[in-house]
């Protein structure tokens, strides 16, 4: 992988954040895919510490899906006003 690879990555984090700050529980999946690619990214290059926050970031991303998911149930994907 090269770095061009940050400018790619970059856009589907941020992606993630607008659909769960649109109560849209998939972000938070988008993002946790998204961290999964920031892991093989940062293992490809030797950036080792990327990894810590990669982990962290991770394990809030799945936290709130599934905190989300058992909230909302699983037909619901938006907050009906």
């Amino acid at each position: 992988m090269t770095a061009w690879w940050s400018y790619v990555l970059a856009p589907f984090g941020l992606l993630g954040l607008y659909l769960a700050g649109r109560k849209i529980r998939w972000g938070w999946a988008l993002g946790l895919v998204t961290q999964s690619l920031w892991l093989a990214y940062s293992v490809q290059t030797r950036q080792w510490g990327f990894i810590p926050g990669t982990l962290a970031y991770a394990w809030i991303y799945l936290k709130n899906f599934l905190a989300w998911s058992r909230e909302k149930g699983t037909t619901d994907d938006r907050d009906e006003d």
